[in-house]
């Protein structure tokens, strides 16, 4: 969507245009004609300043993507794993009966 209102140009940008287009005058050159190369150079600025928003703007929808990317394969590596941690659990629960028992046929055999 367009906006209908014209957008206010800083004094800053106004001040570096002015300057870009005194210093490109020409000998014979008219003050309106200055003043119209200014006004180029301002909408330049402010097509250029628009393309770098654009580009940021892309930039960061890239990597807010790559991010969802790798935590949604962290979601799906998790989810497709789930029985690891009770297998783990099974085996450290059978060792540990295990040395009770050996232990206790050490003990009983003494």
């Amino acid at each position: 969507m367009r906006k209908n209102m014209k957008q206010s140009i800083s004094t800053e940008i106004q001040n570096e245009a002015q300057r870009v287009a005194k210093a490109t005058q020409r000998p014979g050159q008219t003050k309106e004609q200055t003043k119209l190369i200014a006004q180029g150079i301002e909408k330049g600025i402010a097509e250029y300043k628009k393309q770098q928003k654009a580009k940021a703007r892309e930039a960061d929808k890239a990597k807010k993507q790559k991010i969802k990317q790798k935590s949604e394969q962290k979601d799906v590596i998790t989810a497709t794993n789930p029985n690891k941690a009770p297998a783990n659990q099974k085996l450290a629960w059978g060792l540990l009966g295990l040395s009770w028992s050996l232990f206790g046929l050490y003990f009983l055999l003494q």
